[in-house]
C-alpha cells in the first residue's frame, strides 16, 4: 500500500514534490491544494487540482500533506492550522523562529494525534544533521557552514513579499578567504558579514518607490540586516534570462582536535551542489513524509525535526537492506 500524499501549494517547491513523488513507488501523490482558481492550475504530471478549502474535506484520503509555502508568512500560519486534520511536513527554514515554530506545532499535533516535521529541507535538515553527526564525534571544535554560491528560495520570496517588487532573485555568496582558513584547520571566529555576502536581483514595479525597496531589504532582521547586501534593479526580461534557474549548495565544515593537548587536528566536510534548489529540497521533504507516516502509525505524536527522526525511517528500503547495502 502506498502513502498517499497531498501537496500544499504549487509553486516551485510544489512541482519538485511533484516530480519527487513519481521517484518512489511507495508514495502516492492524491493531488495539488491551491489558493488560485483550480481551473487555472495544470499540473506537470496530470494530478488533480483542488481548492485550499477543500483540503479538509479529503483528510481521509491523505496520509501527509505536504507544505510548499513560504516561510516568511505561509508556514507560520498554516502548519498549525493544518496539523489539527494532517500529518504535515514543512520546510520552514527561518533559523533564528525555528524552536518558536516547533512549539507553536507541538502541543496541537499531540492533542490531534498528528505527527508534523517542520523545517525540513538541506539547511535546516541534512545540513543540520552533518553538524549534529560531527559534533558528536569532534567535540572540541567549531563548526562552520558556508551557503551558495545559489538562489535562496526564501531570502528570494522574502524580497517578493515587499510592496512594490515584481520578482527577485538573491544570491548567496560565500566569503573565498574565510572558508580557505577554516579548511587549514584555523578554527577562527567570523561575524556574518565575514562569511557571506547576499546579492539581490529585484524587478520592481513601475513607478515603485526603489530607494524605499532597497532600504527594506537591507534592513531586513534575519535576511539582509547582518549581511553586505547588494541590490540591482533590472527588467523582468533580464531576470528571466539571466537568473532563471535555481542552483544552490554550500558546506558544513567540523575543525576539531584530538589527542593530547589537542595536537592533531581534524576536519569534517558534507558538501552539496545543486542544480536545482527546490527539487533537491522536494526530494528531502518526500523522504520526511515517508518518516511521518511511519512515526504516526507508531504512534509518535508532536513536532519533530530531521534531528529527532531515526535516519533509517527517511529510507524506502527495509532494514534489513539497509543493514547488506549501507552499513
Amino acid at each position: 500500500m502506498s502513502i498517499r500524499i497531498g501537496i500544499y501549494g504549487y509553486g516551485n517547491l510544489g512541482r519538485g514534490v511533484e516530480y519527487a513523488i513519481r521517484q518512489n513507488p511507495d508514495l502516492a501523490a492524491v493531488g495539488v491544494f491551491t489558493r488560485r482558481d483550480p481551473k487555472t492550475v495544470k499540473t506537470r504530471t496530470g494530478l488533480p487540482v483542488y481548492s485550499v478549502d477543500d483540503a479538509i474535506k479529503m483528510k481521509d484520503q491523505i496520509d501527509v500533506m505536504i507544505l510548499c509555502g513560504g516561510s516568511a508568512t505561509d508556514l507560520p500560519v498554516q502548519t498549525p492550522a493544518l496539523v489539527k486534520y494532517f500529518n504535515v511536513v514543512d520546510s520552514f527554514d527561518t533559523h533564528a523562529n525555528i524552536p518558536r515554530h516547533v512549539a507553536a506545532v507541538q502541543a496541537i499535533a499531540v492533542q490531534a494525534k498528528r505527527t508534523a516535521l517542520v523545517s525540513a529541507g538541506w539547511d535546516p535538515g541534512m545540513f543540520s544533521l552533518a553538524r549534529l553527526y560531527s559534533g558528536a564525534v569532534l567535540s572540541e571544535g567549531k563548526d562552520y557552514t558556508f551557503w551558495g554560491k545559489g538562489v535562496s528560495q526564501g531570502h528570494s520570496d522574502a524580497i517578493r513579499r515587499i510592496e512594490g517588487v515584481v520578482d527577485a532573485r538573491q544570491y548567496t555568496i560565500p566569503v573565498e578567504s574565510a572558508t580557505a582558513a577554516v579548511r587549514r584547520g584555523e578554527n577562527p571566529d567570523f561575524t556574518a558579514a565575514q562569511k557571506h555576502e547576499r546579492e539581490c536581483f529585484v524587478v520592481a514595479a513601475e513607478g515603485a518607490d526603489k530607494a524605499r525597496i532597497e532600504r527594506e531589504i537591507k534592513t531586513m532582521p534575519n535576511y539582509f540586516a547582518e549581511y553586505n547586501t547588494t541590490v540591482h534593479f533590472i527588467t523582468k526580461e533580464e531576470l528571466e534570462e539571466k537568473h532563471g534557474g535555481l542552483p544552490h549548495g554550500g558546506v558544513v565544515i567540523r575543525s576539531g582536535v584530538t589527542g593530547e593537548n589537542g595536537k592533531n587536528k581534524h576536519v569534517i566536510e558534507y558538501s552539496l551542489k545543486l542544480d536545482s534548489n527546490p527539487e533537491f529540497t522536494a526530494s528531502v521533504l518526500v523522504a520526511c513524509a515517508r518518516a511521518v507516516y511511519r512515526l504516526n502509525t507508531e504512534g509518535v505524536y508532536g513536532c519533530k525535526t530531521m534531528l529527532d527522526v531515526p535516519p533509517a525511517y527517511l529510507s524506502a528500503k527495509s532494514r534489513e537492506e539497509l543493514l547488506k547495502t549501507l552499513l
